[in-house]
């Protein structure tokens, strides 16, 4: 017959008594039900062994130790596990600094029975209260706000060398289950977080609901990173190392989208994960790793979990505090297991999901992506920061006018798909939108292109042509580089414009269209006018309604959407399906200035594309040597050690250096560019020493 008495615990008192063994655990199924926070679910087991007691450790998080006389023993792996157990020997478990201690007693066998009892407490020693559980509300109602409880005291209750890292392998996801089965209304806030996480089909998607689910359950979890593996074959069929997985999410609580600055995350944590295949709990993270990218990211508590399907380890999802020591316990890495079980499949799914649709997408070939990139055309551009929005608005007062729009812009900046969606979204839409670059042929050409030619009208034409302002009759006529038009040719455009009559090249006669004409130019056509090069007749006309396109730099939100419609675009066109982008990467295509603007940045990432593996994250040595550059720009722009007005200052007169270089020297354009007065200008240069 085996006895076991809780000597010290928050069941002080509590007794089992069974012949053969006694199990011992948080979960509620055992022998001897401790519902301690850092006792494991399934903790440890009595077992008769002759005239002696045998303690195995099942694996536990905290460990178990032999307390014997001033000795103590521990339980682990280097034992086997196991220990016999001497008369007058007590067993402590959990926390070594505040565990639960067992008293064990035996003696010859017995009919089977078993028996747990409450005896109370000695009235001069009371038994330890149960912790108070941190509670947050999840989805408040009117009748009933339904609470999750957290068995983890808080960091200022918790004494300091309770920090300490725990392990727990991938096999022991049923111990974590069973212990936030055991309360109904942590079990009710999961479900609900894997319910939506299960409800995602895009792996964006998926990644969105995982950082709401982790937020929403794990009070105190300021940061996470979401870190998966490249999907490459080279990857699949070979030895799997931590090289081979990219950063893709990383969210701070309380902000949205991508951090506009870089997080660190301790590769350290996420190392251990993989050479272990286990979640990793270290609640004073400094103290417990000590490993440089911890202390570099200052991060202070810290939780990492694998995404696993069956013995693939797909990534890791790692859980920081930043804020103060001591604050994630076991009852945190339960939940935080649990959700991580349901999101591993969400995952998995998510990648299956995406190499279905790009199969789809290579079956339909050709016509399927004809038919796309028309679509594209009618949608129009992509957009969402503020500068983009200025320019939609300005578009929509003009689509369906015959006001002739003159779109100005630096290169690269989508000035013809802006006139492509003008056309496609008004009236017109039924009729010919036809283009025509006017620097890329010389006078005659262009004229003959223009406004065609009778037969005979010059050496070559032998039969009559029609021209694109005759083609575009009743549709849309885009005129680009329209300053780069000759001055004689000019003349004819403005007769058109006044007119509405075209006259080909040999004909006696005029001919009537009906051609909205919208033209574009990256020039400043009020400088050619000066000089002489542009009638000023023509500028008049053609600057009835102005839009200007900001240059991509301009509108640095736009690129991470940019970057990612470009990467499925060219994913489809190579039938190859490409992951993404680290967030590193995508830091560097945010910071560089692209000189090239938006046609720049499409053959960066079709360059991305075509180098990178199958199921390949784009990562920042994948980038141009140009983009990369950014870091170096960035290490010219740190200040010297110094105060915090030292180093302002350091920043501000560089920028203003930049600035000035930027613009040739013209303080007036610099000012306008930098939003202050030429006066305020003149006055920092002057501090500054700067002639």
């Amino acid at each position: 017959m085996i006895r076991v008495e809780v000597e010290q615990g928050d069941v002080r008192g509590l007794r089992a008594e069974k012949s053969e063994q006694v199990t011992v655990g948080r979960a509620p199924g055992n022998d001897l039900h401790l519902p301690d926070w850092h006792v494991s679910g399934n903790h440890a087991v009595l077992v008769f062994a002759g005239t002696s007691i045998r303690l195995r450790d099942l694996r536990s998080t905290n460990g178990s130790r032999v307390l014997r006389g001033s000795s103590v023993l521990a339980v682990d792996g280097s034992c086997q596990w196991e220990r016999l157990l001497e008369p007058g020997d007590r067993v402590s478990l959990g926390n070594s600094s505040a565990p639960v201690v067992l008293r064990v007693e035996w003696a010859g066998a017995a009919p089977e029975r078993v028996s747990v009892e409450a005896t109370p407490p000695p009235s001069d020693q009371r038994a330890t209260p149960p912790r108070e559980p941190i509670s947050r509300p999840i989805e408040p109602s009117p009748q009933n706000e339904a609470r999750v409880a957290f068995d983890s005291a808080s960091a200022e209750d918790a004494p300091d060398d309770s920090r300490v890292v725990a392990v727990r392998p991938v096999a022991a996801i049923a111990e974590a289950r069973m212990a936030v089965e055991a309360d109904p209304v942590s079990l009710k806030a999961v479900y609900e977080a894997a319910r939506k996480i299960g409800a995602a089909l895009e792996l964006d998607e998926v990644l969105d609901a995982i950082s709401d689910a982790v937020f929403g359950l794990v009070a105190k979890a300021t940061h996470l990173t979401i870190v998966l593996r490249n999907e490459s074959p080279v990857a699949d069929g070979g030895a799997i190392t931590p090289e081979a997985y990219a950063p893709v999410t990383t969210r701070v609580r309380g902000r949205t989208g991508v951090p506009t600055e870089p997080v660190p995350i301790a590769r350290s944590v996420f190392r251990r994960v993989l050479a272990e295949r286990a979640a990793v709990l270290a609640a004073d993270a400094q103290r417990d790793m000590g490993a440089a990218s911890i202390m570099g990211a200052s991060i202070l508590s810290t939780m990492a979990v694998p995404l696993w399907k069956g013995d693939d380890i797909l990534g890791v999802l790692e859980v920081d505090n930043r804020d103060s020591p001591g604050i994630f316990r076991e009852r945190d890495l339960d939940i935080l297991t649990v959700v991580t079980s349901n999101a591993s499949l969400a995952v998995a799914n998510a990648r299956l999901y995406r190499r279905v649709l790009t199969a789809e997408a290579s079956a339909r070939a050709e016509a399927g992506y004809l038919k796309q990139r028309a679509q594209k055309r009618i949608e129009g551009i992509i957009g969402e920061s503020g500068a983009m929005r200025a320019v939609f608005a300005s578009m929509q007062k003009v689509i369906d006018t015959r006001v002739t729009v003159l779109i100005e812009g630096e290169t690269g900046t989508g000035k013809e798909r802006v006139a492509s969606a003008i056309h496609y979204q008004s009236r017109r839409k039924d009729k010919l939108f036809v283009a025509q670059n006017c620097a890329a042929l010389p006078e005659t050409l262009l004229e003959s292109e223009l406004f065609g030619h009778k037969r005979g009208a010059f050496t070559g034409a032998d039969s009559d042509k029609k021209g694109l302002f005759e083609l575009a009759d009743g549709g849309t006529l885009f005129l680009d580089e329209i300053g780069e038009m000759p001055l004689a040719l000019q003349s004819k455009i403005l007769r058109v414009l006044q007119e509405g009559e075209v006259r080909p090249l040999g004909a006696s006669a005029t001919r009537t269209v009906d051609v909205r004409i919208v033209t574009a130019t990256n020039r400043k056509l009020e400088d050619e006018v000066k000089a002489g090069r542009f009638r000023q007749d023509l500028y008049y006309r053609l600057q009835v309604f102005p839009l200007r396109l900001p240059a991509l730099r301009e509108r640095r939100d736009d690129i991470p959407l940019l970057a990612k419609h470009f990467l499925e675009k060219y994913s489809r066109e190579m039938g190859k399906s490409v992951a993404g982008f680290s967030q590193q990467a995508l830091e560097l295509l945010m910071s560089y200035s692209w000189p090239g603007n938006v046609r720049e940045l499409e053959n960066e990432v079709q360059r991305l594309v075509i180098q990178l593996e199958p199921g390949g994250y784009a990562m920042p040595h994948d980038l141009s040597p140009r983009v990369r550059n950014v870091e170096g720009v960035l290490d010219k722009i740190r200040p010297p050690k110094g105060t915090l007005k030292d180093m302002i200052e350091h920043i501000e007169k560089w920028l203003l250096i930049e600035a000035l270089r930027e613009h040739g020297g013209n303080k007036s354009a610099t000012a306008k560019t930098l939003g202050i007065t030429r006066e305020g200008l003149h006055k920092k240069l002057k501090g500054y020493g700067i002639g």
